[in-house]
C-alpha cells in the first residue's frame, strides 16, 4: 500500500506543468506554432558561452574520476570559496567557504532549510502572496503550518501591517521571493528596511530569532537599472536560497546553494541542521561537474536584454489591448488581472483559443493570470490576435 500522503501530492499535479503538458500534446494536434504556452518558466535564452567553455575546459583537462566522482556532502571546497569571495566581492557580504551548502537547486535549497529551521510540529511558516505554489508543498513536507500574508494588489510590495498581525510566538520563518514569481515585482530598499525593523520588534517581544528565507533565483533578472539588494543588509537572520536556473539558463542541471551568513543568529547551529537535513532526504553532493563549471562562471548570466525585449513587447501589446497589467521590474512573468472574477473561467477561454496562461489561485492570488515570457518573441507576436480575440469577449459586453 502506498503513502496515502505522498499519493494524494503526487496524484495532484501542478496547474503549471498541467498546462504545459496539455501544450505539449495539443501541439501535436494544431502544429507547435499554433500553439501559444506562457505557463512554463522555462529559459529559451541559451546559456551563456562561459558554460560551453567551461564544460569543455574541464572534461579535456582533467581525469574522469575527478570530475564525476563525488564532492564532499556540503560542496566542493574551492566552489564554495569561489562563491564567497564573488559575493564577499559584489556585495560587501562578509561570508566564508564554510557559510555555504551546495544544492540541487533552489527547491532543495527551499526544502532543506525548512527541514533545517522546523523544531515542532506547532512551527508556523509565513509566505507573502502571490507566491510559487510549490511553498505550500515544500512546507508541508517540514511538517508545519502554513500561513499566507494577502497580496497588496495595489503595489504588489510587502504588506507590512498584515505581515505583523501574521506573526505569532509560533512563527518560525519567512520565506520571501524577489524579484517575484508570479507579479514580476522587485522588493524596494524601502520595503526590506521596514521588513527588517518589523522582524527585529517581533523577534525581541516573542523572544526568539523570525528567520527570513529570501528564495533568489530571479536575483539577476532585473530591469529599469534597478539595484540588485543583498537583504541581509536590511536584516542580519536572512538565510539566502539560491539557483543557477535562470540567471544561466541551466534549469535542468540543478544546481544552487543555501547560504547561512555568520552573523545569523545561531548561524554554526543552523548550518549544521542543512547537514542533518540534506543528509536525511538524501540531497548531499550536488553535481559536481556543475559545481564546477558555475565557479568558472560567476559573475555571467544568460542575455537578459532578450527578456526585457519580451517584456516590454508582452506588457505594451496587452495594455494596448485593454488588459489590466502589474508592471514588472523583474523575472519572466507577467502578472495580468482577469477581467472576470473567477481567473480560472478566464484562464479556459484562453486555453480555448491555444494560449496557455495560469490562473494565479494557487499563487495565492486569486482574480490574476501568470504570463511567463521567457519565450521567443515571435511566439509573443503571433500571440497577439488570440489575446485581442480573448479580451473582445469581454469589451464587447461592457
Amino acid at each position: 500500500m502506498a503513502s496515502q500522503e505522498m499519493y494524494r501530492l503526487g496524484s495532484q499535479r501542478s496547474v503549471i506543468r498541467e498546462l504545459f503538458a496539455y501544450g505539449q500534446a495539443q501541439s501535436e494536434i494544431v502544429g507547435k506554432e499554433n500553439i501559444f504556452d506562457f505557463s512554463i518558466g522555462n529559459p529559451t535564452v541559451p546559456a551563456p558561452a562561459c558554460i560551453k567553455s567551461a564544460i569543455e575546459k574541464i572534461i579535456h583537462t582533467r581525469e574522469s574520476a575527478a570530475i564525476h566522482g563525488y564532492t564532499a556532502a556540503a560542496g566542493d571546497q574551492q566552489v564554495r570559496q569561489g562563491l564567497a569571495d564573488y559575493m564577499n566581492e559584489t556585495y560587501h557580504a562578509r561570508v566564508e567557504a564554510g557559510n555555504f551548502y551546495m544544492t540541487c537547486g533552489a527547491a532543495a535549497s527551499l526544502t532543506i532549510t525548512l527541514k533545517a529551521l522546523v523544531e515542532s510540529p506547532d512551527d508556523e511558516i509565513i509566505v507573502i502572496a502571490p507566491f510559487f505554489p510549490e511553498y505550500s508543498v515544500f512546507i508541508e513536507n517540514a511538517g508545519v503550518k502554513k500561513v499566507v500574508v494577502s497580496p497588496d494588489t495595489e503595489h504588489f510590495q510587502i504588506p507590512l501591517a498584515t505581515l505583523e498581525q501574521a506573526i505569532t510566538p509560533r512563527t518560525r520563518a519567512i520565506i520571501i521571493n524577489s524579484p517575484n514569481n508570479p507579479s514580476g515585482v522587485v522588493y524596494s530598499a524601502e520595503t526590506y528596511e521596514k521588513v527588517g525593523a518589523l522582524l527585529m520588534k517581533k523577534s525581541s517581544e516573542i523572544g526568539h530569532a523570525i528567520y527570513l528565507i529570501s528564495d533568489e533565483p530571479y536575483r539577476e533578472i532585473i530591469y529599469d537599472s534597478l539595484p540588485i539588494l543583498y537583504v541581509p543588509d536590511f536584516y542580519e537572520n536572512t538565510i539566502i536560497c539560491y539557483s543557477y536556473s535562470k540567471s544561466l539558463s541551466l534549469p535542468g542541471e540543478r544546481i544552487g546553494y543555501i547560504l547561512v551568513p555568520p552573523y545569523v543568529e545561531k548561524s554554526a547551529e543552523i548550518y549544521t541542521a542543512v547537514c542533518g537535513a540534506s543528509r536525511s532526504m538524501g540531497f548531499v553532493c550536488a553535481p559536481h561537474l556543475f559545481q564546477d563549471v558555475i565557479l568558472k562562471c560567476l559573475g555571467q548570466t544568460s542575455n537578459m536584454k532578450v527578456y526585457d525585449e519580451n517584456r516590454k513587447l508582452l506588457y505594451n501589446g496587452l495594455k494596448e489591448m485593454g488588459y489590466d497589467c502589474v508592471y514588472p521590474s523583474g523575472a519572466f512573468y507577467l502578472f495580468v488581472k482577469s477581467p472576470e472574477p473567477d481567473a480560472k473561467v478566464f484562464s479556459d477561454k484562453a486555453k480555448s483559443l491555444n494560449l496557455l496562461i495560469v490562473p494565479a489561485d494557487s499563487f495565492g492570488c486569486p482574480g490574476y493570470v501568470r504570463i511567463s515570457y521567457c519565450v521567443e518573441a515571435d511566439m509573443i507576436r503571433r500571440s497577439f490576435p488570440a489575446f485581442k480575440k480573448l479580451i473582445a469577449q469581454y469589451q464587447e459586453k461592457r
